[in-house]
């Protein structure tokens, strides 16, 4: 309480709205805050279009639905968290790659010596290409995994899976796109 007392008394009427107002000003000039509630820091005065290819399968291994539900989901993804217009050809950015991999393994072992659980896993290939600056361009591949209860059959729980691996795959491809973290 004595405190309340001593600034009331060092600041009264005029001096106590300056005093503020000066600790704003400070405030708000010694720091810089920036969010992005999506994760992408695009310039978008240099970078206004995104090129993405469709991903054709080049495993040995096929689930007919997984190139569609991948490849829209990939397009979705920059749709909804950027502001980047998608085009066909000669994009700012350009995304293209495969569907290189899709497995399935034994991942557990029960005591009776039988398999418990099965991993089934994803990867795709991707090259980047950003036109407004090479330095960020590269070629890199991209895994996601799921494990199921080998009581369950494949056909019972693998469009689930499958979209579950798919939305942690786009969403690694955009943070290494236009995330920058």
């Amino acid at each position: 309480m004595g405190m309340k007392l001593s600034i009331k008394k060092c600041f009264t009427g005029n001096s106590l709205y300056t005093f503020c107002a000066v600790i704003a000003v400070i405030a708000l000039s010694a720091c810089s805050v920036s969010y992005k509630f999506n994760g992408a820091s695009i310039d978008y005065s240099k970078t206004k279009t995104i090129q993405i290819a469709d991903f054709p399968i080049r495993s040995s291994y096929v689930w007919g639905p997984m190139g569609p539900i991948f490849n829209n989901q990939l397009k979705d993804v920059f749709a909804n968290h950027t502001r980047l217009i998608q085009v066909k050809r000669n994009g700012d950015l350009k995304i293209e790659g495969e569907i290189t991999q899709y497995t399935q393994r034994n991942k557990a072992i029960s005591s009776e010596g039988y398999s418990a659980q099965t991993e089934l896993s994803m990867t795709v290939n991707v090259r980047f290409t950003n036109n407004t600056n090479h330095k960020e361009d590269f070629e890199q591949q991209f895994t996601a995994t799921k494990s199921y209860e080998t009581t369950l059959s494949l056909n019972a729980v693998q469009e689930e899976l499958v979209t579950q691996m798919v939305k942690e795959l786009t969403d690694q491809i955009f943070n290494a796109t236009v995330a920058n973290w």
